[in-house]
This record gives structure tokens, C-alpha cells and sequence, in this order.
């Protein structure tokens, strides 16, 4: 092959211009295809085969719904509830998990670190291994790093040093990747899995998982696939600063591996140390599975971990879902090969989503393929005490802590406070937080308070929908607590509701007004809506109840509350309120009349 001249390549890799003659010219025509991909927002490798999916394209989640509904028709799958623990096998999981650091710049040049510009806009020289660049690491990307080891319980190595990982693949133009092999800054920690962060039942109220170590290292080139062998590199993410957290193989349970993974997005959103998650695709996981039978000791070990069968890895793994699935489709093809009476090759494995298997990709990498070896460029890195004093003593409150002092303090339930912690990147305790501020008064105790607005913003904003909404995030909720309804707004409507003010269904119809007025920039007050549509409560006579509330009776349920059932009469209020058309019936003063017609009807 002829030799490219520099500034050929350097235009090619820079500004997307190619010449007019040379290996290069069969691309022009794709050109124009390639600008108009190039600039929309990709996380992860894309890869199609078929053109027609560009004009009919399915939602993740619908795909998912209706490949749920064609196995349950098929009945050919047990749901993965039922299907984490099998009697004579045992699976052992390890996870490696890579996380995008939130910096500015790129672990070893001063480009700016973003994946949604306009594709090779930020490259610096050594980026793509320009002859004669040289690595400088960028100090300040070591300070999430730092935050999300000690988020993990590590053991912080004042001294640690880089290594040179060698592959080739077209994503690495230096042929070689920079991590830490043999000197990590940060080792031996932990985390504990609750019930409710989603483990298996097989694993009890909670379980740890040891973390080996973690590490700094630099992402890869984006590649984007077209059909007809065509690949588009984006070099805006090649050495893009990434932390490598390796798991101890101490994981038996399909749902718990996948309970680690967001419990590890949720911890790094917590520190500020990684913001995108798998969603954005800035998280992503490699598994490693393993399965043995039960009465049996196999001769493999890893980290110390003796016993342990044959393990194969599984990459790039982009949703929780899709680790618990293909963890479940690899334990069964292992036993499924070993009942035949073959062996497991260790290999590197990929998922597809809705697959039932997985595929190999090729045969598994060990430490002399990649020829590890100290990186000359750079030197080690040193860590002071005062740095990490300083870093601890800022950390914050951690989502265990926050769960805990949400149910104890604030009186939500368990699962309420991990869906608020959890949901908007963190956005939704926020913004919880900015209502309960401004609602609050000394009359009401905080537990009862934090409830109130709990079940308002975590259930009743949840159920806000609209044509014209983003689907994955229809309130715009930001990680920062903003949202298109002001916390401000929210917190005056139930200051209203809790004062009688208004009734429950009003509110309901002021929230939902606030939000389509949000979603057209619409900036109308609460107030103003209640004035335009004369929502404020007027409370029915005492003739009009009466006549409403015995509307609503029946012989047949009038017995059963006057023998006793006396959660009967919520059926009878139920009627009565969807009969409240202009929302004038108080919840209270209804069930109150309706206990006077019905005590009436026992003294008749």
C-alpha cells in the first residue's frame, strides 16, 4: 500500500476532506451520508446491516415489551425471577465495569472531553498517535477518579504508574491503550448490596461485593458502522478519561450482578464522579461467567478465588437489563456445553438485545497477548494525605445514607427513597428537597411533610404524560433538581391543597395544566390557573352533600357497612367523587356525610 502523506491524513482526520484520487476516493460518495450520521448524538458502537431500519426505527422499550409478550406466548422462558438459581450448578459472576470520568479534559491532553459535538472536533495530537506527541496527564482528572474509589470503600495507593496495554483495532490509532495493570491508585474495597437495591432473595437482606481494584485508563475511538463495510470514526472520544471498576468473582445471582451495576452508577452520580450513565452511555459493564457443578471443585482460580470453572467474558454490555440476560443466556449455554461432555474455551463473547444466546467474538486475551508493559512516557503518580483528607471530608451523604435518613427522618418508604434517590440522575431528591423547603411550616412535622410531598412528586408528576414530552424525561428533569413545572409552583399548590383551599382533584388538574403550560413555555402562576378556570373550593351545603352522598348507596353494600365492613364505604366515596365534576366535594366532609345517611339507615 502507498505511503499517506501527514497532511493528507491530518485534513482526513481533522476536517473530513478527502482527495480526489487514492485509496481514499471509493468514500466520497459517501460523504455526504457520513456528515449527516456524524452529527447526530451517538454513546455506544452502532452497527446496521439493513438500510430500511433508518425510516421505521422501534423504541428500546417498545422492542422489549413485545419481545417479553412473544415469549410468554411461546411460554418458552421462564422470567428472570424465576430463573437465578439452578440445583446442581453454580454461577459465579465478576464484573468489569468502565465509567467516563466528568472532566473537562482528556486523561492525556488538553482537548476538550465531549462526546456530542461535531464529530473530530476536539483532537489533539496525541489523540491519534502523531508522530513525535507525547502523553501530559491532566492532574485534575484524577480528582473524580479519587472521589469515586473512596464512594467504593478503596484503599487509596499514595503511588501508582501507567501501563501500556497493546491491541491493534482501528479504534486505538497508537496501537496501544494507557491504563494501570500492575499499579492501580486505588484497591481492596467494597460494596454492599441491599434488598432493596434489587438482589436476588436467594442472597438474604444484603450481601458484599469485593472490589479488586479500580483503575485509571483512556477510552477508545467511536465507531459508528454503516452497511457496505463502511466504518466512521469519531475521535472526539479516544483518550477520553475512564475508570476500570474490577469486581472480586463473589457475584451468584444474575439480578444481583445487575443490582451492582446500578447500585455503582448511582454511587458515581452521587460523587459527581461520572455523570453519564448507561443510558447516555457513559457506563459501560463487561461480565465474566462462570459455572461449576455444585459437588464439584474446578481448577481455576482469579484474585485469590479458588474452585471457580472456566469463565468467559461478555462485552460492552449497555443497560442493567441486558447484564442480567445475557448472564442468564451464558450460564445456560456453559451447562448445556458441559452436560454434553465438552469443555468451556475461554473466550470473549458478545449480547445482542433480544437475543437468547450469546455469539462468540473471539478467543479470550490473556496478560502476554497484550504485552503489558510500563508506559515510559509518563511518570508515577503521587497522592498526598491532604488531597485525600480533603476529598473525604467533601464527599457527601452516599445513597445508603440518604435511603436511610429518607425513610427515618421524612417518612417515606423504602422504595419510594431509592426511587427518589435513583430517578434523573439524581435530579429527583433535589427538586424533592427545593419543595419540601418551601412547603414545610412549623405546624406540620417533617415526617408527615417529607410523605406529602413525597407521594406528589415521586407519584403524581410520575404520571404526567403528553404527545409532545420527551419520553425517556418528559418533566426535563436535570441531575441539578430543574424541572419545566418550578419547584416553587408545586410547592404553592399543595400549600393550597393542605389548606383546604382547594381539593385533591383540583390539584391534580392545576398540576397537569403546569405541566402542558411548561412543556409551550407557558409561565402562567398557580394562582392564575386556579383564577382563569374558578377552580377555588367552594364547599357544597350541607342539602347538596346529603342529596349527593345517598346518589351513591345501595341496599347490598349499606348491610355489609352496617355489619361491620366498614372499608366499604371508601367504595361508596369513590362513586361520590366521580360525580365532582367542578371540584367541590372535600374528601373529608364526603365521607363524613355518608357515615350520617347510612347511621340514619340503622336506627330506620
Amino acid at each position: 500500500m502507498a505511503r499517506i502523506a501527514p497532511i493528507i491524513l491530518r485534513r482526513y482526520l481533522f476536517g473530513g476532506q478527502l482527495p480526489s484520487t487514492g485509496c481514499l476516493r471509493q468514500l466520497r460518495q459517501c460523504r455526504q451520508t457520513a456528515q449527516s450520521v456524524c452529527s447526530q448524538r451517538y454513546h455506544t458502537t452502532q452497527t446496521s446491516t439493513d438500510s430500511s431500519l433508518a425510516d421505521s426505527p422501534i423504541a428500546y422499550r417498545k422492542q422489549l415489551k413485545d419481545e417479553a409478550k412473544t415469549r410468554k406466548a411461546d411460554g418458552a422462558k421462564k422470567s428472570n425471577k424465576d430463573n437465578q438459581t439452578l440445583d446442581e450448578w453454580e454461577l459465579t459472576v465478576g464484573i468489569e465495569i468502565h465509567a467516563q470520568l466528568n472532566t473537562a479534559r482528556k486523561l492525556f491532553s488538553s482537548a476538550a472531553s465531549t462526546i456530542n459535538d461535531v464529530p473530530n472536533t476536539h483532537v489533539a495530537l496525541f489523540d491519534v498517535a502523531m508522530p513525535g506527541s507525547q502523553p501530559t496527564f491532566q492532574k485534575e482528572t484524577l480528582i473524580p477518579a479519587l472521589r469515586a474509589a473512596l464512594a467504593l470503600n478503596c484503599d487509596i495507593q499514595r503511588t501508582s504508574r501507567f501501563d501500556r496495554k497493546h491491541y491493534f483495532h482501528w479504534d486505538q490509532p497508537s496501537g496501544y491503550q494507557i491504563t494501570q495493570y500492575y499499579e492501580p491508585f486505588a484497591k481492596d474495597g467494597y460494596i454492599t448490596l441491599y434488598a432493596h437495591d434489587g438482589i436476588a432473595k436467594e442472597d438474604g437482606d444484603q450481601i458484599r461485593i469485593g472490589v479488586k481494584q479500580v483503575q485509571m485508563e483512556q477510552d477508545t475511538a467511536k465507531t459508528i458502522s454503516q452497511p457496505g463495510g463502511i466504518h466512521l470514526l469519531d475521535f472526539n472520544r479516544v483518550g477520553l478519561p475512564l475508570i476500570e471498576i474490577i469486581t472480586l468473582p463473589q457475584i451468584h445471582h444474575p439480578s444481583t450482578a445487575a443490582a451492582l451495576v446500578r447500585k455503582v452508577q448511582i454511587l458515581l452520580n452521587a460523587v459527581d464522579a461520572c455523570v453519564l450513565g448507561m443510558q447516555s452511555g457513559g457506563l459501560r459493564a463487561d461480565v465474566n461467567v462462570s459455572v461449576r457443578r455444585r459437588d464439584t471443585e474446578e481448577s481455576h482460580e482469579y484474585a485469590g478465588v479458588k474452585g471457580l470453572g472456566q469463565r468467559t467474558e461478555i462485552k460492552n454490555l449497555s443497560s442493567f437489563k441486558a447484564v442480567e440476560d445475557a448472564i442468564i443466556a451464558e450460564r445456560d449455554r456453559q451447562i448445556k456445553v458441559l452436560e454434553s461432555g465438552d469443555v468451556i474455551e475461554g473466550e470473549t463473547r458478545g449480547w445482542t438485545i433480544g437475543s437468547t444466546e450469546t455469539k462468540r467474538l473471539r478467543g479470550k486475551e490473556g496478560e502476554v497477548d497484550y504485552r503489558y508493559m510500563p508506559d515510559p512516557d509518563l511518570g508515577p503518580i503521587v497522592i498526598g494525605q491532604d488531597l485525600l483528607d480533603h476529598l473525604e471530608a467533601t464527599l457527601g451523604v452516599l445513597p445508603d445514607e440518604e435511603v436511610n435518613i429518607l425513610v427515618e427522618q421524612y417518612g417515606l418508604t423504602v422504595k419510594d427513597a431509592m426511587s427518589l434517590v435513583s430517578l434523573n440522575d439524581g435530579g429527583r431528591i433535589e427538586y424533592f428537597r427545593n419543595v419540601l423547603d418551601e412547603y414545610k411550616t412549623a405546624e406540620v412535622d417533617l415526617a408527615t411533610a417529607g410523605r406529602f410531598c413525597g407521594n406528589w412528586v415521586l407519584h403524581e408528576m410520575g404520571g404526567l404524560t403528553s404527545p409532545n414530552a420527551d419520553e425517556e424525561n418528559p418533566l426535563r428533569m436535570t441531575g441539578e433538581g430543574d424541572c419545566i413545572i418550578p419547584h416553587s409552583s408545586l410547592a404553592t399548590l399543595l400549600t393550597y391543597l393542605d389548606s383546604n383551599k382547594i381539593t385533591g382533584k383540583t390539584a391534580k388538574k392545576v398540576l397537569a395544566r403546569l405541566f402542558e403550560n411548561g412543556l409551550e413555555g407557558n409561565g402562567d402562576s398557580v394562582e392564575a390557573i386556579i383564577d382563569q378556570e374558578g377552580l377555588w373550593f367552594s364547599p357544597l351545603p350541607n342539602e347538596e352533600m346529603e342529596a349527593l352522598a345517598r346518589s351513591v348507596l345501595d341496599d347490598k353494600t349499606v348491610e355489609e357497612i352496617l355489619a361491620g365492613k366498614t372499608g366499604k364505604i371508601n367504595f361508596l366515596l369513590g362513586k361520590l367523587m366521580r360525580l365532582d365534576v367542578d371540584g367541590r366535594v372535600d374528601a373529608q366532609q364526603a365521607t363524613a356525610m355518608l357515615r350520617q345517611v347510612i347511621e340514619e339507615q340503622r336506627k330506620d
